[in-house]
């Protein structure tokens, strides 16, 4: 029996995994630019897609992780509006009827559907779309929802329970997303050694740790400028043994007196301690350290930039979907990425 219960928590992460991200982000921009504009996000479906709507709404007049104004979400759920229209009229128009009430131009209406043939919300994203509104449609790779919405999710499975699942986690990918990209704060990652500072081979104490002549008053001069300052440093030294977690703890309390000590702040330091030969998913070019900075932090990819001085560090900030990358060399290099920032 355990490995029955395996098989479909596989089954479940295989076809979570297997959802077009490229579907996820332009929902996701799609609902930024209502949400930016002044425009609210109204969902619906029914059963456990009602509760998916209801859960998803609240996300957006509430939050998903980061603390910000509300977002303006809604749902269509309200028992006695759906009990009296359905009384009234018929279980068809239940959404309809609220859409014309409550959508207007410019507005977002999201139908969930795992079959994507519920009529009742078929209807009302084809009111939406004469409103104005623009419509969007979560279902499996079945039904008309999906050839009627303006943007379509489609979960890679037939059956219901994990489509209801890919909906969900996609959805909860989404209200990220629009998160960051209303709220989210900009930042710049920068590579540690020989881009701020002198690589010290495995350098263990600091004692030997230095920056670069004027790196703190560049780092001021970015937190001035409203960015985030996260340190992304790759510290395979743990995993040969070359010196121990608190060794590099030391090292980064230096690092950061020396920048409060220049007028500026850094706000994260992350590090990958493992071999090379580890298969991580957080030494760079991978974007572990990267992810978890955005997650910690608040920080939305597309505002942010990458300084480093590999050719990883370049393709590290390139997955991350930061916007833009930059490659710098020798000790005045920062400096120079420091003046193309604030001048972009």
């Amino acid at each position: 029996m355990i490995e029955t219960v395996s098989a479909e928590l596989g089954e479940s992460a295989r076809v979570i995994s297997s959802i077009d991200p490229k579907q996820v982000l332009d929902i996701a921009d799609a609902l930024i630019g209502v949400v930016k504009a002044g425009g609210q996000v109204i969902f619906m479906g029914n059963g456990g897609s009602s509760a998916d709507a209801q859960h998803l709404s609240a996300e957006f007049s509430g939050r998903y992780l980061l603390e910000r104004p509300a977002m303006a979400g809604m749902n269509l759920s309200n028992v006695a509006a759906i009990t009296a229209i359905g009384n009234d009229y018929s279980y068809d128009t239940v959404f309809v009827r609220q859409v014309e009430a409550y959508c207007r131009k410019g507005d977002a209406v999201v139908g969930i559907s795992t079959s994507g043939n519920s009529r009742n919300v078929i209807l009302a994203m084809e009111k939406a779309k004469e409103i104005g509104a623009v419509t969007i449609s979560f279902s499996g790779p079945r039904g008309r929802m999906r050839e009627i919405a303006d943007y379509a999710l489609e979960i890679p499975s037939t059956r219901t329970p994990r489509i209801q699942e890919g909906c969900l986690a996609a959805g909860h990918a989404i209200c990220g997303l629009v998160e960051r990209g209303v709220y989210g704060k900009k930042a710049v990652f920068i590579d540690r050694d020989d881009t701020i500072a002198p690589d010290v081979p495995y350098c263990p104490s600091p004692d030997r740790f230095e920056f670069f002549p004027g790196v703190p008053g560049e780092i001021a001069k970015l937190n001035a400028a409203g960015y985030l300052v996260v340190v992304v440093t790759n510290q395979s030294g743990l995993a040969r043994g070359k010196f121990s977690e608190s060794d590099l703890d030391a090292v980064h309390a230096k690092m950061r007196a020396l920048v409060e000590a220049g007028g500026g702040r850094i706000d994260g330091v992350y590090h990958c301690p493992h071999h090379p030969d580890d298969g991580c998913g957080c030494r760079k070019p991978e974007i572990g350290m990267g992810y978890d900075a955005v997650y910690e932090l608040g920080i939305d990819p597309r505002k942010s930039f990458m300084v480093g001085n590999s050719d990883s560090d370049v393709e590290f900030g390139k997955r991350l979907g930061c916007r833009e990358s930059i490659k710098v060399e020798g000790p005045g290099g920062f400096a120079e990425a420091v003046s193309r920032i604030l001048g972009s």
